[in-house]
């Protein structure tokens, strides 16, 4: 599902990847833990398209990212690549459901059918009675659910998650770790994710330690 080849990156002097190699199958949930400025995140957004390396190979889905840019590269990101944050990033003037919506209505499909699958998403993930809900009125615990809705809505190959349950108490950090391994049941979902969370990273098939910009 996703293959990245000696991944370098490096900001003014400070060398944040040091040749990162790694390879996720297909409903795979796979951790990377490690201390704070080891590179987890700057590998998370360079393996997601949302950043560059300065030298290596990423491939999602047998697509060498190398070859596309610009909006091709947006286009792709957007149908193939679901994101998941420490903070939700929810737009505070649309609801719940027009949020998880968005992603789906920008790659052009049925408006109406992307609709039908955003209620089922937040049925699903049992926010069924929160659809009309604006973000401030949700607790923490539901925001971060609907973000992960949207994250599913196009159906994506892999979701990125960085932190997810950084920002969350831990019964509602507990809820999250539950649902991405019922999501993975249902959807055969994969999932690669940054964490400092020691019962997440343990609940998962791999843990990829980082250390001063490598995999050990």
């Amino acid at each position: 599902m996703l293959t990245g080849k000696n991944i370098y990156k490096r900001y003014g002097t400070l060398e944040v990847l040091r040749g990162v190699n790694l390879e996720i199958s297909k409903g795979e949930v796979v951790a990377i833990v490690g201390p704070s400025g080891c590179g987890k995140s700057t590998l998370l957004h360079i393996l997601g398209s949302l950043d560059k390396a300065d030298m290596g190979e990423i491939v999602i889905n047998n697509k060498p990212l190398s070859l596309l840019s610009g909006n091709k590269l947006a286009a792709f990101r957007n149908k193939h690549i679901g994101f998941v944050f420490q903070f939700h990033h929810l737009l505070p003037e649309f609801t719940a459901l027009e949020n998880v919506c968005i992603p789906g209505w920008l790659a052009g499909r049925n408006k109406n059918e992307v609709k039908e699958r955003a209620e089922g998403l937040l049925k699903i993930l049992g926010l069924v009675n929160r659809n009309e809900n604006k973000p401030n009125q949700l607790s923490g615990g539901e925001q971060q659910r609907v973000a992960v809705a949207r994250a599913l809505i196009n159906n994506p190959d892999i979701i990125f998650a960085d932190e997810p349950t950084g920002n969350l108490d831990s019964a509602n950090a507990q809820e999250l770790h539950e649902l991405f391994f019922d999501l993975r049941k249902q959807f055969n979902q994969t999932f690669l994710i940054v964490t400092h969370n020691e019962e997440l990273s343990q609940l998962s098939d791999r843990v990829l330690h980082m250390k001063d910009g490598r995999i050990e």
